[in-house]
């Protein structure tokens, strides 16, 4: 794939958002490493994947990450994905848009990790809608503790 998975020096503690794609909403949440804590922003809607960029443009805004993360939907076989396919355009598009370094990171699994979460909090199931902004946070806890192992055995 395209996506580098990890900056190649992280630098001080920075901020990130991740998005968690999808064609029919956009799961966002934002996390910073220097606890890599994480929590969850907000879901957007889209239209076939595109988002409204004027609200996307307000959440860099607003959060002013240092680099965004965007979740990989692998198949659970590791094969590639049409969905991927177009997470990755997605990920070259916000790159293109607002200049920040875009990463990569498998989300295999991310969407029913956020439903027992959602369901460990409130004891019911949820509608699809209200898990993509717990699903982007997954996605960014599980993205920094993987960079945090890397930091670890390259010292």
């Amino acid at each position: 794939m395209p996506l580098k998975t990890f900056p190649d020096s992280p630098s001080a503690p920075f901020g990130a958002l991740a998005f968690d794609f999808g064609t029919q909403r956009i799961g966002v949440a934002f996390g910073q490493s220097l606890t890599g804590t994480v929590r969850p922003v907000c879901v957007l809607k889209a239209k076939d994947g595109i988002p409204d960029w004027d609200q996307v443009a307000q959440l860099i805004k607003d959060w002013k990450p240092d680099a965004l993360v965007i979740g990989l939907p692998y198949n659970l076989d590791g094969t590639e994905s049409e969905l991927l396919i177009r997470s990755v355009k997605f990920a070259n598009r916000l790159h293109g848009r607002f200049h920040l370094p875009c990463y990569g990171m498998d989300e295999r699994l991310s969407s029913k990790a956020a439903i027992e979460q959602i369901f460990e909090e409130t004891g019911k199931l949820t509608k699809k809608a209200e898990i993509d902004d717990v699903a982007a946070q997954i996605i960014l806890e599980n993205w920094f503790s993987a960079l945090f192992q890397a930091q670890r055995e390259a010292e």
